[in-house]
């Protein structure tokens, strides 16, 4: 089968790819920054998902199916760079894919999506809608991008869509929001709040990734692997140190003194947890996480030893 992948070049979206490689299927990538090294057989193209060259690809190739992980969050990009990149990269995406043919296409997302807050349930179902946008803006630009998707299941029946609202990933890249957290001198904390986080191993997250377009999945499924752990016990077991501040402390000192980079609406996502139910998944794909949570951990902290100071949210 012939898989294109917009935004190849990220880490995830890399293994992602020689997964799909590996088992027997062409693969094509897109992604302005190209890949230094990449395996050979994966064919790349140095173009922008929104412009005229990528368009090119789509109709000379013709892939059978598409994963979508051309997005970027509020961490690395501006808003108005941001809402380019997720939003318009991804109606051009699903505009391309209606007009050479695509059969299939998984739209890769965030679990963040639902929103962190107060009255937030514990456990978020693929049927809630988006909550605590006021609270958290930089999302707004990620939520568009993953509803514009979630409405191609009607607008475009003929493309197979599938929208995975992934948790956080952590594993001996680095890669990740989590994992920023992590890699700083101090993991920041609200001074009374301790959420649980919800992760997975980053070669959970590319086996769930190739499963969606193995199975043809359609429809929205929440990703995630073992149990969530609070935010200190994730720190301890890599053998980092909290350190926990008034809120409107935190939002001063967030970028320095030892912190990593937050957006001021990413404090929410310190003091209330997001936890996905993943059961629709697991059920469609017999997904199933190979790592539990602490070995996930031990992974990344092997890679990143204490001595790290690198602070990147990329």
């Amino acid at each position: 089968m012939k898989v294109l992948i917009p935004g190849i070049s990220g880490l995830l979206a890399r293994k992602v790819a020689q997964r799909l490689l590996a088992a027997g299927n062409e693969v094509i990538g897109v992604d302005p920054r190209g890949w230094p090294g990449a395996p050979k057989g994966i064919e790349l193209h140095a173009a922008d998902i929104r412009k005229r060259a990528a368009e090119e690809v789509f109709r000379r190739v013709r892939p059978q199916a598409v994963v979508h992980m051309a997005t970027v969050t509020a961490l690395v990009a501006g808003t108005e760079e941001r809402y380019r990149i997720n939003l318009g990269g991804t109606r051009a995406v699903f505009d391309l894919c209606a007009s050479y043919g695509v059969e299939q296409m998984v739209f890769v997302g965030r679990h963040t999506y639902y929103g962190a807050g107060p009255d937030a349930p514990l456990y978020h179902t693929e049927n809630e809608p988006p909550q605590e946008l006021g609270a958290y803006p930089e999302l707004a630009d990620l939520v568009a991008a993953d509803l514009y998707a979630a409405n191609a299941l009607w607008r475009l029946p003929k493309l197979a869509t599938s929208v995975l609202r992934v948790c956080y990933t952590l594993g001996p890249s680095g890669h990740g929001t989590l994992a920023g957290f992590l890699r700083a001198r101090f993991v920041p904390m609200v001074l009374g709040f301790d959420p649980l986080f919800q992760f997975l191993h980053e070669d959970d997250a590319t086996e769930a990734i190739a499963l969606a377009v193995e199975k043809k999945l359609r429809g929205i499924f929440n990703v995630a692997g073992p149990q969530p752990l609070p935010l200190s016990v994730i720190a301890r077991e890599a053998g980092r140190t909290t350190l926990p501040l008034p809120e409107p402390l935190l939002a001063l000192l967030t970028g320095r003194a030892g912190l990593p980079r937050l957006s001021r609406g990413a404090l929410a996502h310190i003091k209330y947890p997001i936890v996905v139910d993943p059961t629709p998944f697991r059920t469609a794909t017999g997904f199933g996480a190979r790592f539990d949570e602490l070995t996930t951990i031990h992974t990344f902290a092997d890679a990143f030893p204490r001595t790290s100071r690198v602070a990147s949210l990329a």
